[in-house]
């Protein structure tokens, strides 16, 4: 059967070149365990992706081939203990993402544990009209989109309210954590703009002085002594 889109259908560089963060979440994820973190979700942005010119096949973009390696590697860098268990988005790339790091810590450690599941928190649950949405981004422009987004000027009927949408992400990181097994970790592969709200709301990271969410970068809610903190490579634990 005839492909119907060519290569040059495909670009790289719908946003400007992203950095790749899979030695920023291996390094937080560290530190924390070895300052005595209890339990810990942590949630990523996927992998380096596939970007297309006709804006309806954004959900159906995968992992470029440096995606998947560096997927695979950061699955071989996560320490034995705890043992992870994987959530993500329903979105292909994001579990492509999942799978990968699973078959990284496969590879370094021989241990299987279960398949991935999906999660409606862990997609682009905000979004209530699509087609709207991606007409303001393509206006607009990523960075000031969010802005907007942010300061509350696009309607609940094309985006929900901002603030809401971090509450119900950090809520469900949350439960995961709470219903971890002793030596578990779990590990949510979501979307960058699922990452913003947490930054923006949780840590204090406007997009603007910090940059935007880059491949495989995380934010982590652990639990120590009873309480639950937040925290990423950009900025030290806060209490939630």
């Amino acid at each position: 059967m005839k492909n119907e889109y060519s290569d040059k259908d495909f670009i790289y560089s719908m946003r400007p070149e992203e950095k790749i963060r899979n030695q920023e979440t291996i390094d937080t994820i560290t530190k924390i365990l070895n300052d005595g973190a209890e339990k810990i979700s942590v949630i990523m942005r996927h992998s380096d992706r596939f970007f297309h010119k006709d804006t309806s096949m954004e959900a159906f973009m995968g992992l470029t081939e440096k995606g998947k390696d560096f997927a695979m590697k950061l699955g071989t860098q996560l320490p034995e203990n705890p043992k992870p268990r994987f959530f993500s988005s329903h979105f292909g790339r994001c579990i492509e993402t999942a799978y990968l790091i699973d078959k990284g810590y496969i590879k370094a450690h021989g241990i299987f544990n279960g398949h991935n599941a999906q999660a409606l928190e862990l997609s682009p649950f905000y979004i209530t009209d699509i087609h709207k949405a991606i007409d303001l981004v393509r206006d607009l422009g990523n960075i000031n989109f969010l802005r907007t987004w942010f300061d509350n000027k696009i309607s609940e009927d094309i985006m929900l309210n901002p603030k809401t949408a971090a509450e119900t992400i950090a809520d469900f990181m949350i439960k995961q954590m709470q219903a971890l097994g002793k030596g578990e970790i779990a590990l949510c592969v979501s979307h960058d703009w699922n990452l913003f709200p947490l930054k923006e709301y949780k840590l204090g990271l406007p997009h603007e002085d910090y940059g935007t969410v880059g491949y495989l970068e995380s934010v982590i809610i652990f639990e120590k002594e009873g309480k639950n903190y937040i925290v990423n490579y950009q900025k030290d634990p806060c209490s939630l």
